[in-house]
C-alpha cells in the first residue's frame, strides 16, 4: 500500500500555468522530498496529491487505482502542516483522537490506536496535557500523532519543521526519518531545505517553477548534478560555479567545484587569491575567497581549523576528480 503515480498531471490558476504535466511514481514505502526554491510549485504538488486542489489534467493514482477526483478524506492519506493546528482547550490525548472520533470509530479501537501512536513519538508521558503546556517539538509530535492513528496508505509533510527553532529542527528531523524506518509508510515530504531533503530523503524531486528537474537519490544529485540549477542548489555550501576562460580549458561552458574538494595552500596552487571572511566551526572552517579572477568568490571547506584570516593570500587547487562540466545549455557534460 502506498505507491503513488502522477500521469501528466497538471495545475492552472485560471491563464496560469503552475504545474506543466508532470509523470512522477513514488514507490510504496518511500521517503521522498520535494525541494526547490519558494514558488516552485512542491507545496502545490503536494496538496494535489492529497485532493486539497483540483488538477487541471493529468491522473493522480494510489496504488493502482484512480484518485483524481476521490474527495481528500477518502484517499487513505493523511496530511502534516507546517502549522500545528491543535485544539487548545483538549488533552494530547482527545486531539490525537480527533480524526478517529470524527470517523466514528469504536472507543476501544481508538484507544488502542492512541496508545500506539503515543508510544512511537514518545508522548505517553504527556497524553494528558493540553497543547499550551508542551514545547513546539511535543506539539508536533501530536500533530504526526493525529496522522498516525488514521493508519495512513501515504503520510504528507508540508514543511512540517519550518516553526521549530534549529535545535528542534534538528531533532525533528531524525525522529521523523526513524518513524519512517518504523512504520515502513510511504511519506512526501516538502521543504524548501536542501539539508533536510540531503539528510532525510530516499528519493529527492527537485523543482524549479513547476518542473521537475532532477528525481533520484541525495547522493545521485550530490554527485551527478543533471544541470546547474541542481548543482547550485544541491549542496551546502552551494557548488563553485565558473564561467569563462578557466571552463573552456575543460571543453566546457561552466565548471563547477564543490567547496570541500577544493586542496588550500599559503605557497602555492593552481588559483591565486585573497581570503575574505572565515568562519571557523571547529568541525570545519569556511573560506570565501575573492580576487582570484575566475568569479565573484570562491567558497572552500576544509576540515578542523586551518589558520588564515581577512586578507591573506591563499592558494587553490581543484581536485579535477571531482569537477563537473556543463555545456551552454546548462546541461552535464558527461
Amino acid at each position: 500500500m502506498g505507491r503513488i503515480t502522477l500521469d501528466k498531471v497538471e495545475k492552472r490558476f485560471g491563464d496560469v500555468q503552475v504545474i506543466p504535466p508532470l509523470d512522477l511514481t513514488i514507490e510504496e514505502g518511500e521517503f521522498v522530498v520535494f525541494v526547490g526554491p519558494s514558488g516552485c510549485g512542491k507545496s502545490t504538488l503536494l496538496r494535489l496529491i492529497a485532493g486539497l486542489e483540483d488538477v487541471s489534467g493529468g491522473q493522480i493514482r494510489i496504488d493502482g487505482n484512480d484518485a483524481t477526483m476521490i474527495p481528500p478524506a477518502k484517499r487513505g492519506l493523511a496530511m502534516v502542516f507546517q502549522s500545528y493546528a491543535l485544539y487548545p482547550h483538549m488533552s494530547v490525548r482527545k486531539n490525537i483522537a480527533f480524526p478517529l472520533k470524527m470517523a466514528g470509530m469504536d472507543k476501544a479501537e481508538q484507544d488502542r490506536r492512541i496508545d500506539n501512536a503515543a508510544k512511537i513519538l514518545n508522548l505517553t508521558d504527556y497524553i494528558d496535557r493540553k497543547p499550551g503546556q508542551l514545547s513546539g517539538g511535543q506539539r508536533q509530535r501530536v500533530a504526526i500523532g493525529r496522522a498516525i492513528v488514521r493508519e495512513p496508505a501515504a503520510f504528507l509533510f508540508d514543511e512540517p519543521l519550518s516553526n521549530l527553532d534549529a535545535a528542534l529542527r534538528v531533532g525533528m528531523r531524525l525522529e521523523i526519518t526513524e518513524l519512517h524506518s518504523r512504520l515502513k509508510t510511504t511519506m512526501i515530504y516538502v521543504t524548501h531545505d536542501q539539508v533536510e531533503a540531503m539528510t532525510m530523503a530516499d528519493k529527492i524531486v527537485v523543482l524549479r517553477a513547476g518542473h521537475i528537474e532532477q528525481v533520484g537519490s541525495p547522493l545521485e544529485l550530490y554527485r551527478r548534478p543533471r544541470n546547474l540549477f541542481v548543482a547550485g542548489f544541491i549542496g551546502s555550501p552551494k557548488m563553485n560555479l565558473i564561467a569563462g576562460a578557466e571552463a573552456a580549458k575543460h571543453n566546457a561552458t561552466t565548471i563547477g567545484i564543490r567547496p570541500e574538494h577544493m586542496g588550500v595552500s599559503k605557497t602555492e596552487g593552481m588559483w591565486k587569491g585573497r581570503v575574505g571572511v572565515s568562519e571557523h566551526l571547529g568541525s570545519d572552517t569556511f573560506f570565501y575567497v575573492h580576487d582570484t579572477g575566475l568569479t565573484d568568490g570562491i567558497t572552500v571547506r576544509v576540515p578542523g581549523e586551518f589558520d588564515l584570516k581577512s586578507g591573506d593570500t591563499v592558494y587553490l587547487t581543484p581536485d579535477m576528480t571531482h569537477l563537473h562540466k556543463f555545456d551552454d545549455k546548462g546541461l552535464r557534460i558527461e
